[in-house]
């Protein structure tokens, strides 16, 4: 059978666009950028924006009333392209532009602390004059609003440029923004994760956090939609992977890095922290107990070709401080203010040295290698 554009319009005058039951012809719906070669036909069909929901049953309907109609010599499927009458108004890069470095704080498993590093972390690159950010994005189990004690804080809009942005809480000299913010502190949050990816992304971008050196991202725990949504999302700089000594959370720190190390994700490994590395009694601050085991984290490090950022000692008042909304890095800056440097607690002096490792490693990050890119939805 020879082919011929009218024919396949006439094919197509009887297949039915289900939004408002006119044809495909009569909608108007078939770009002119037919082409025919012997038997392969390819062309477009016009919908007028990406969010149509009949898209893929149309373009179905539409291969298989050509193939009935003409027979199955015709080489049709997969040659119908999709074109859309609004255009689509591309993401930006980094929807951030004002913020100089975002770093992932991530865990292989949940109860490492991975929380109470992000927030003392941020506090300490606070104590020692950087611009901080703070994003809370454990969608399921928000926590910073208590360890900053702001649980109640209620959020407002800020206008900029004539649109109105949600301004972030500051405290302890970092902005921060959390879900536990906007949802019921006592309940649950029960949401699929296209909600929480939607909610997560709105913090993001919805947000007025101004110009930062560090913006921190306080990551769920394992591997999930929510990573998925980050990376997609800005082009993050590097990840901190908190775990503690014991084998159990190496091995799922382990996967955590494989996933970030990923062709797909590709985003720079900054360090480990070793959390609840030893114990160490208040009343004698020399002495060590490896409860959890002894330099796990470290040698976990050293084998994949990591810097390893510092180990955090197992301290109640680490505990006490957080849950008092006073992160224990504060005695950071109070020792500075007062010049009392035998305030400087055991537990404060390691994330101070945690914020100089995170530091030199960003610094390294970027002088040796390129900027990173978000990951591209569905690249091929």
């Amino acid at each position: 059978m020879t082919l011929y554009p009218n024919l396949i319009l006439d094919v197509l005058r009887n297949v039915r666009y289900p939004g408002n039951g006119k044809s495909l012809v009569e909608n108007e719906m078939v770009a002119d950028d037919m082409r025919i070669d012997g038997n392969k036909v390819t062309f477009s069909l016009i919908f007028e924006k990406p969010t149509d929901p009949f898209i893929r049953s149309v373009v179905r309907s539409a291969e298989a009333a050509l193939q009935q109609a003409i027979g199955p010599e015709l080489d049709i499927k997969g040659n119908i392209g999709v074109q859309y009458l609004k255009p689509v108004k591309e993401a930006p890069e980094n929807p951030l532009p004002g913020v100089k470095n975002i770093i992932g704080i991530s865990s292989g498993k949940g109860g490492v602390g991975k929380s109470t590093v992000s927030a003392n972390l941020a506090v300490a690159l606070a104590a020692k004059g950087y611009k901080v950010g703070l994003l809370d994005a454990d969608i399921f189990g928000p926590s910073m609003p208590k360890m900053f004690g702001v649980e109640d804080e209620p959020l407002y809009m800020v206008n900029h440029d004539g649109r109105d942005y949600i301004e972030p809480v500051e405290k302890y000299g970092v902005k921060m923004l959390s879900i536990g913010f906007v949802v019921d502190k006592e309940s649950a949050v029960l949401w699929r994760g296209s909600m929480a990816s939607n909610a997560l992304r709105q913090l993001i971008t919805d947000a007025w956090w101004g110009d930062l050196d560090y913006f921190l991202i306080d990551m769920p725990p394992g591997t999930s939609d929510i990573h998925l949504t980050l990376v997609q999302t800005l082009p993050i700089t590097g990840v901190v992977v908190v775990s503690t000594p014991q084998q159990v959370a190496l091995a799922d720190a382990r996967k955590g890095i494989a996933m970030f190390r990923g062709d797909k994700v590709n985003v720079p490994i900054l360090g480990i922290v070793e959390n609840m590395a030893y114990f160490t009694p208040a009343p004698h601050p020399e002495e060590r107990y490896y409860i959890f085991g002894r330099e796990g984290a470290r040698r976990l490090a050293e084998e994949l070709g990591v810097d390893f950022l510092a180990e955090i000692p197992l301290v109640a008042d680490i505990c006490s401080d957080a849950d008092s909304g006073q992160p224990s890095s504060l005695k950071l800056e109070a020792a500075q203010l007062t010049g009392a440097t035998s305030w400087i607690t055991p537990e404060a002096e390691a994330f101070s040295q945690l914020a100089d490792g995170v530091v030199k490693a960003v610094d390294r990050r970027n002088d040796t290698l390129p900027p990173t890119h978000k990951v591209e939805v569905n690249k091929k």
